[in-house]
């Protein structure tokens, strides 16, 4: 039932300001700033991602013809296009993102207990990086190809409520392998990723944090096999194998045995090999965990269809068109519920 509140204010309620004003004041976010403060500029760009709103302009007519109701949402600095192009190009984008990083921690903690497709003690992730293309002629300093800029989204995926722990965004031309560098592995956990990963220097790094990672061989890869299972063909699964790497370079990157294991995919007809450090997991299980990974696969789809981005000339005003947004996006983490809630922009301003 309606108390009086707009829907907007009900759901940012649930916000912890506390913590939005500590990283506000940690990068000296309001510095010289008179009227328009940054938590204007948060809710204006999480009310445009919510509402689907295409440009500053359109930010701007749509929020004045609700004037009346901006106090009431929260908003209390003047709403102009000007303002809001100045406030992403200058202010620090790293109040949002660690904002974000706050509302991800209690986001996860909504689906610790969820059911998963594998038994696990620990958390599993999915790590993935997708590109998001950008127009070259507005965003110049994001040069991809030769008529083309881009950025990367580089994101470790909790699949226990599919909720991003990591998101980090690069030049579109930054290789995948070199954000494993940036991860700090938890003793335990799985970390699921694809070929574009495999560097063997860096996944010992995981083994010697005692983490755990699920990866698929390259062709030609050289090894030699110490020890062979016997396997259950019925699941899929043809053959699990212990290995050593005799390759001239993985061979010293990878001192320690390896796991291999080969299944077959009877749905799309396709052989699969599956390289991991644990020994413990049933080989069918390997298979269905790395099966998981399509769910940020999931996610980045969902994000193309839904993340806007106005456009800026500078890197500081692309970066703060995205990262308020991040925080609005984990206010409702399942995509299912923001798509019923969100369908009709004027319920957000009733």
């Amino acid at each position: 039932m309606n108390d009086g509140k707009t829907v907007f204010a009900q759901l940012f309620e649930h916000i912890p300001m506390n913590d939005f004003r500590k990283a506000v004041r940690k990068y000296r976010g309001e510095y010289k700033v008179q009227k328009f403060s940054c938590l204007d500029q948060f809710l204006c760009m999480a009310f445009a991602q919510l509402t689907f709103r295409e440009s500053l302009r359109d930010i701007e007519t749509c929020l004045r013809t609700v004037r009346p109701k901006l106090y009431h949402m929260g908003i209390r600095g003047g709403i102009s296009r000007t303002t809001l192009a100045k406030a992403n190009e200058n202010r620090d984008w790293r109040i949002y993102a660690d904002f974000a990083q706050i509302l991800i921690r209690i986001a996860r903690g909504l689906y610790v207990n969820d059911p998963f497709a594998v038994e696990l003690e620990h958390t599993a992730y999915a790590l993935d990086s997708t590109t998001i293309d950008l127009c070259l002629s507005l965003f110049p300093w994001a040069r991809f190809r030769k008529r083309k800029a881009a950025v990367k989204l580089h994101t470790l995926l909790d699949l226990r409520g599919n909720i991003p722990s990591f998101i980090k965004i690069t030049d579109g031309k930054r290789h995948d392998v070199h954000i494993l560098d940036e991860l700090i592995p938890e003793p335990g956990s799985y970390y699921v990723m694809d070929r574009g990963y495999l560097d063997f220097e860096r996944l010992h790094a995981f083994s010697l944090r005692l983490a755990f990672f699920v990866t698929r061989a390259k062709t030609n890869l050289r090894y030699r096999r110490v020890d062979s299972k016997p396997v259950d063909k019925t699941t899929g699964v043809r053959a699990d194998q212990t290995i050593v790497l005799t390759g001239i370079n993985t061979a010293g990157h990878y001192p320690d045995k390896l796991r291999r294991v080969r299944f077959f995919d009877v749905e799309n007809k396709k052989k699969l090999v599956f390289l991991t450090n644990d020994f413990s997991l049933p080989p069918e299980s390997i298979a269905l965990l790395y099966k998981q990974r399509w769910q940020v696969e999931l996610f980045f789809r969902w994000i193309k269809q839904h993340l806007r981005i106005t456009p800026g000339s500078t890197v500081m005003g692309t970066f703060n068109s995205i990262t308020p947004r991040k925080p609005s996006m984990s206010c409702c983490p399942t995509p299912d519920f923001r798509g019923n809630v969100w369908a009709n922009d004027m319920k957000i301003c009733c």
